[in-house]
């Protein structure tokens, strides 16, 4: 018995320890396995590297730098920015003008033909709330037929002129609290043509006599004309009419002593005893009757233009513009021959340079741009500035300045369907007697599209 439990002591003790021989073999083995499996693997992968070598990254060009952009100019050239400020300030004031028909002006659907009952005209003018009287009578009524004619293109024109002119003229309306409306005083002063002159001698949008001007404080000469300066005469026609205003307190009455005269105001008011307008009628000077009815008729066909449809030609002159101050002699010529900009242009935008000549001698004097232009100008200046002698040289003898007088003293108009000679002469205020003879013309009633016609002093 004890001989047996001995026996079955050691085979306890022999278990543990045979187990413990088998279990490091077993590793072994199992290691020796996976070493052999990952050994298979890797030259397996070596053999496909070899078949299919991996791609190689190969060095690039360096990436650029990114150039910090402006947030005022948003990375562009100065004259891309000048470009983009001009297609802005274009359509600022196509949309003002467009704007203001349709939320200011009353819309009608009377449909304006002859019949229409005057009643109708009456009250549109009674729509326009002015603090200007717009009466509608008879006399009235011709003048708005004159305007509205769609045969003329009168008004369209205006129309077309109207939307670089007419800013500038409600701006100092505003400015020295006139009424916006005496905007239509120029329309049948000039028919908006800044260098129109009348046989009298009045010159400009606003018509202003050589006296009359230079007592407002405009500058005339041989060089300068500043009654042809768009901004120069309507800041010298607010002050007058403000002191013609200032004298009788009625603006009809205004409007008619700044076509004759406060003299002749005065004399008609004595002889008629009347107070207004229509009183002293039969009294004033025949074309100042037919002043303030003109005004009230070119008022009317601007408020109300669509009705009759009528729309604007197209504006011929930038609507964008700058204005820069030259402080050198300078002539057009050397702006036009540098950058693209026609010398026509600059005619139209600088009107009151009578021959193409800016006199900045002893003073400063105003150069206006196109928009588009302006930082070409400036890019350019040197190469401008040094064209003087070029272009000046020839106006150093007064016979020369005498020959250009004459090549700038009249305008080319060039006839158009439906055109009339009378038509034409009513547009440029002139005669068809003097039509005919600037143009040699035999029949008054044989024109032809396309024929040019010369209107001098224009």
């Amino acid at each position: 018995m004890r001989k047996l439990l001995i026996f079955a002591l050691l085979l306890a003790v022999a278990a543990p320890v045979s187990a413990l021989d088998r279990s490091p073999r077993t590793k072994k083995k199992r290691n020796k396995k996976a070493r052999t499996e990952q050994t298979e693997a890797a030259a397996t992968q070596d053999s496909l590297r070899t078949v299919c070598p991996e791609p190689t990254e190969t060095a690039g060009p360096e990436p650029e730098k990114e150039i910090p952009i402006n947030d005022m100019t948003l990375g562009l050239t100065a004259e891309q920015a000048d470009s983009l400020l001009a297609e802005w300030r274009e359509r600022q004031r196509q949309d003002a003008y467009s704007e203001f028909f349709r939320h200011y002006i009353l819309e009608d659907t009377t449909s304006v033909v002859d019949q229409t009952p005057d009643s109708v005209y009456a009250q549109r003018l009674r729509n326009l709330a002015s603090p200007i009287q717009l009466p509608f009578n008879a006399i009235v009524k011709g003048y708005i037929n004159r305007y509205v004619d769609p045969r003329s293109g009168t008004i369209s024109r205006i129309l077309g002129m109207s939307q670089y002119y007419f800013p500038i003229i409600e701006e100092e309306l505003l400015r020295e609290g006139l009424p916006v409306e005496l905007r239509a005083l120029p329309i049948i002063e000039s028919a908006l043509q800044p260098t129109a002159v009348s046989p009298a001698g009045a010159v400009g949008l606003w018509q202003f006599m050589p006296t009359t001007g230079k007592s407002y404080g405009l500058e005339i000469n041989s060089l300068v004309d500043e009654r042809r300066d768009p901004l120069r005469a309507t800041e010298a026609a607010c002050r007058f009419l403000k002191d013609l205003y200032a004298i009788y307190n009625d603006w009809t009455l205004a409007i008619a002593a700044y076509n004759c005269g406060p003299g002749n105001v005065n004399k008609a008011i004595a002889r008629s005893g009347g107070k207004t307008f229509w009183e002293i009628y039969d009294y004033l000077p025949r074309e100042t009757r037919g002043y303030v009815p003109a005004f009230i008729g070119a008022t009317y066909a601007y408020a109300y233009h669509q009705l009759h449809h009528i729309e604007p030609t197209e504006a011929p002159i930038p609507l964008s513009v700058d204005t820069l101050h030259i402080n050198r002699l300078m002539h057009l010529n050397q702006i036009a021959s540098t950058i693209d900009l026609p010398l026509e242009t600059l005619r139209q935008l600088n009107p009151q340079y009578k021959l193409d000549i800016i006199p900045a001698t002893t003073k400063s004097y105003t150069l206006v741009l196109p928009q588009r232009c302006v930082t070409q100008y400036i890019a350019h200046e040197p190469e401008i500035m040094s064209k003087d002698s070029m272009y000046l040289k020839e106006y150093i003898n007064p016979a020369n300045i005498d020959k250009k007088k004459l090549e700038r003293s009249g305008t080319i108009y060039v006839v158009k369907k439906g055109d009339t000679l009378g038509a034409i002469a009513r547009r440029y205020r002139v005669t068809t007697a003097q039509l005919m003879r600037w143009n040699k013309l035999k029949s008054a009633h044989k024109l032809r599209i396309g024929q040019r016609l010369r209107i001098e002093g224009r």
